[in-house]
């Protein structure tokens, strides 16, 4: 038994829309003799007739009213399809789920995703702050779809891209003595109360290491594992830190400054996204959207 086939579907919701066979082969770019063949082998197979003839003209009858409305709901639902898939070739669509260490997450990176999300309205996005080991393990366990965090990574197995790493820089609490210098080396450090990274971790281990090949004695009265809290204490006049520079900026009018740092001290970190599967390409284009930010920023003077 034959069956209906898209063509015939799509002349006859063409005639329904113009209303005559000459504008619906127009609308179909074919010959006004194909949708007629159309259309008398639709209504063949419907065994309903759709049209009646009016003078020169076609008149749909009322079961073909009927069944334009059925027929129409169809094509919206394959015009939603077909919109759809244009939004997600565009990299438009969907939801974008970033988990991204605190230095990034306090300023910088959501206002790079807001910039993002503006060129891609229909874009979600869910956005979460937290410390670099958990956003491996989201990352690990398809949790976030992309994720930034200080490298080493701990976890080998992550696909990860290196982002151009800047330079971390001395921060000092506003009016502090070694602010008349624009740029600070160990020995500047002399005997200075010290806001320090918890030991053990990379950056505490690179810091450290600077000051003592100096042998420089520094006063180290507090340790911490967010930049947020090193920047607060600095700013309340307590002692200076080396910090990361995207935290040191948010901090800028907040009784903060900073100040080079030699020898230099990159804030390495990576983007890594899940196991076993390709990364989303609207992650992919965040990182390379990133990449570009990040050349600028370390063209940008020290606040």
């Amino acid at each position: 038994m034959a069956r209906i086939n898209s063509r015939q579907v799509e002349a006859f919701r063409a005639m329904m829309l113009t209303g005559s066979v000459t504008e619906a082969a127009k609308l179909m770019a074919v010959t006004q003799p194909a949708v007629s063949r159309l259309l008398r082998d639709f209504q063949a197979l419907l065994k309903m007739e759709l049209f009646e003839r009016r003078g020169s003209g076609l008149v749909p009858t009322a079961s073909a009213t009927a069944l334009y409305m059925e027929v129409e709901r169809s094509f919206v639902g394959l015009e939603r399809i077909t919109a759809a898939a244009e939004e997600i070739r565009g990299r438009r669509t969907g939801t974008l789920r970033i988990a991204a260490l605190p230095a990034l997450s306090n300023g910088y990176l959501p206002r790079l995703a807001g910039g993002f999300l503006k060129d891609r309205p229909n874009l979600n996005l869910s956005f979460f702050g937290v410390i670099s080991p958990i956003v491996v393990d989201w990352v690990l366990n398809h949790q976030c779809d992309i994720g930034f965090a200080e490298v080493p990574i701990a976890h080998s197995g992550l696909p990860c891209v290196r982002l151009p790493a800047p330079a971390r820089v001395a921060i000092l609490p506003a009016g502090h003595r070694l602010a008349a210098k624009a740029v600070l080396e160990p020995r500047d450090f002399e005997g200075e109360t010290f806001v320090s990274l918890t030991a053990g971790s990379t950056g505490r281990h690179l810091i450290d290491q600077a000051f003592n090949r100096d042998d420089v004695r520094r006063v180290l009265r507090v340790e911490t594992s967010l930049s947020e809290i090193m920047c607060g204490l600095v700013s309340s006049g307590l002692g200076v830190a080396i910090c990361d520079p995207f935290t040191a900026r948010e901090f800028a009018n907040r009784g903060v400054v900073a100040r080079h740092f030699l020898p230099r001290i990159d804030f390495e970190f990576a983007a890594v996204f899940p196991p076993q599967r390709s990364p989303s390409p609207v992650a992919l284009d965040l990182v390379e959207v990133m990449r570009q930010a990040l050349g600028k920023l370390s063209e940008l003077p020290v606040v």
